[in-house]
């Protein structure tokens, strides 16, 4: 789609989020928000500023602190012919609402035989960085993964948000949408150059199932999502000055996973580092270490390497989430170990 410069202005993650939601919105009377705190507060992470004022408390509704009532209403909302955005408020809450989520979200379609479809996005912010503590700063990436009959994706970058978020809401399969903190660009956390970037004004949409090479590179490949994308980024300027040319994977779509992008970039580089938030066991870096172990292997000139959270609950205090939480020197000395002897 061409777009002219007039036509793209920098946003934060939250404003793109925000757009998207208006413009859809606007074009299908069927979409509606409901979740907590989403009307005249609008969100707690910024998603839906504004949007009450324009919609009102139909399309735009706060909900009581009943995660299984208002997600299991969205079920039915999805099943009659609306198109419903429920936020679950934090990822931590899903163990609340398994069984909306797992048994029938995922499950109805594909035992009504594709006659019952759920056209449901749910919205969840995930993450931590910044004290919130183990039941409010997990990603748990990898648990709605697990699952068939979900379509889960991870965006970074505002223009990466607004494009699937619009894409995720024309999708006739429920998707879970998840949006970290850190990169909303909200003025009371600590904001970073990430959480804000250009993003066009008119309507598109983003696949679903694709990879992003952010940073092309020959001596190693370095997959993140969300913050790790951002942190393998800034390790990948510092291994620069030491002479590796790192390439950068954004991994953008966790279900389904982009296996062919990921394979094309071990096939050129030889070297794969897997760094993720989320929990080491069971999680998005074992799922593409194996991708790689079983179809590209001929292709590795070293071990996968894995950097993920340690098997712990989130601290609650600074200097010890900093230490569980990978960060750029951890990236940046594991590509060193596997390169330089």
């Amino acid at each position: 789609m061409e777009t002219t410069k007039d036509k793209i202005k920098k946003l934060t993650g939250s404003k793109a989020m925000i757009q998207a939601l208006d413009q859809e919105m606007d074009r299908d009377d069927s979409i509606f928000v409901m979740g907590e705190d989403v009307g005249k507060y609008g969100g707690i992470f910024g998603s839906t500023t504004g949007l009450f004022d324009k919609y009102g408390g139909e399309r735009i509704m706060d909900t009581p602190i009943s995660e299984t009532g208002f997600i299991g209403a969205a079920v039915g909302a999805a099943a009659e012919g609306l198109r419903p955005i429920v936020e679950l408020m934090f990822v931590d809450f899903h163990g609340v609402v398994m069984d909306q989520i797992y048994n029938h979200i995922a499950k109805i379609p594909y035992m009504s035989g594709g006659n019952v479809k759920l056209p449901i996005v749910l919205l969840t912010a995930v993450g931590g960085g910044y004290s919130d503590a183990a039941q409010h700063s997990q990603t748990l990436y990898a648990s709605f993964g697990h699952l068939p009959g979900l379509k889960v994706v991870a965006p970074t970058f505002p223009n990466d948000i607004k494009g699937m978020l619009i894409a995720a809401i024309r999708d006739d399969n429920p998707v879970i949408f998840m949006f970290h903190k850190t990169l909303q660009g909200l003025g009371w956390m600590d904001q970073i150059d990430a959480s804000l970037g250009p993003v066009p004004e008119e309507t598109y949409t983003i696949p679903l199932n694709k990879a992003n090479v952010v940073k092309t590179g020959k001596d190693v490949t370095i997959v993140g999502v969300q913050m790790m994308t951002v942190k393998a980024l800034e390790a990948a300027k510092e291994l620069t000055d030491l002479g590796i040319d790192a390439e950068v994977i954004d991994l953008r779509s966790i279900k389904p996973i982009d296996k062919e992008t990921i394979l094309k970039s071990v096939e050129k580089t030889g070297r794969l580092v897997v760094v993720d938030e989320d929990y080491y066991s069971y999680g998005i870096t074992a799922e593409i270490s194996a991708i790689v172990a079983s179809e590209g292997f001929h292709h590795l000139k070293a071990p996968v390497v894995r950097i993920a959270t340690p098997d712990v609950p989130i601290p609650y205090s600074r200097v010890m989430e900093k230490f569980v939480i990978p960060d750029v020197k951890d990236i940046v000395d594991t590509v060193k170990n596997m390169l330089i002897v």
